[in-house]
């Protein structure tokens, strides 16, 4: 038997940014809080909490005036910083580049659909970390889209500019936008102004068609996310489709051994949250195993 690590697989480069700002801020201070955990993976939030590393929710932000607060990749609504500005709280904001981007662009355009009485839709997952800091740039009144089938609250007759959090399928985000442009067509709309904008990473976009090469070359795909990753549930959902025999777990504990009758290739991958260091773990447990 042989195990084989995805050479693509790993943190994404805006979690990468996160995380090395709070081990620096951590070997100056000894101490640091993070609003939120820093990456949706138990295991690396275990390893950081070990080095000093205290995850906090807005409410006690409220109770740390002039405390030192990590903001993660995913990104914060504007009144978070209204919030530290009031508490003299420090900022390290390490919000993802791609991320800030959006957040520009969602703004911008909530400023043009106000004028004329448009609507901002916003395709995510309803309360995801990334999405609250979204809907904040249009003052909480973005419409939120879960699935490519949620489309009865807009109203087509009315401007719409669609985004998507950066984590989305490409695949389901096209479904939708389909979807809107159909619903417009029923609805006999002419002159329709409706905008649907390319705002998934394309680190995302890519990992899909990286993992489908991957997963095909293998018997046994072992795929290794936190259960809170958006972007984890897309991927694994992904592999399935190309490699039916494909496991999701979040630790080595889960591994099973009857998965492995029969394989001669396992192979290991993860989401964009999944730190190398537990693939190599769950890799050495399953060679010591069998």
């Amino acid at each position: 038997m042989s195990v084989v690590i995805d050479e693509n697989a790993g943190f994404c480069f805006g979690v990468v940014k996160a995380i090395a700002a709070a081990e620096e801020q951590l070997r100056e201070r000894g101490q640091l809080y993070c609003l939120g955990d820093i990456v949706h993976n138990n295991a690396e939030v275990q390893r950081l909490a070990g080095l000093g590393l205290k995850v906090i929710d807005h409410r006690q932000m409220d109770r740390l005036p002039g405390a030192t607060v990590l903001i993660r990749a995913h990104g914060e609504p504007p009144s978070t910083y209204e919030l530290a500005h009031s508490q003299d709280i420090k900022l390290i904001d390490a919000t993802c580049p791609i991320v800030l981007a959006l957040q520009k662009r969602i703004r911008e355009g909530y400023e043009q659909m106000r004028r004329v009485g448009g609507q901002v839709v916003i395709f995510g997952k309803q309360g995801h970390a990334e999405v609250i800091g979204l809907n904040g740039q249009t003052g909480n009144s973005a419409i939120i889209v879960s699935s490519p089938n949620d489309i009865d609250a807009i109203d087509v007759r009315r401007p719409i500019r669609l985004y998507s959090q950066t984590t989305k399928s490409r695949e389901d985000y096209r479904r939708l936008t389909e979807n809107i442009e159909r619903r417009i067509e029923e609805k006999g709309v002419r002159d329709a102004d409706f905008v649907a904008y390319n705002t998934i990473c394309s680190r995302v976009a890519n990992r899909a068609m990286q993992l489908e090469e991957f997963a095909k070359g293998v018997d046994l795909l072992i795929f290794v996310s936190g259960v809170n990753s958006s972007n984890g549930h897309y991927l694994y959902e992904y592999c399935r489709r190309v490699q039916p025999a494909t496991r999701m777990i979040s630790s080595a504990d889960e591994l099973e051994e009857s998965w492995f009758d029969g394989k001669e290739r396992i192979g290991i991958t993860g989401a964009t949250s999944t730190p190398r260091w537990l693939m190599e773990q769950i890799k050495s447990k399953i060679e010591s195993s069998n």
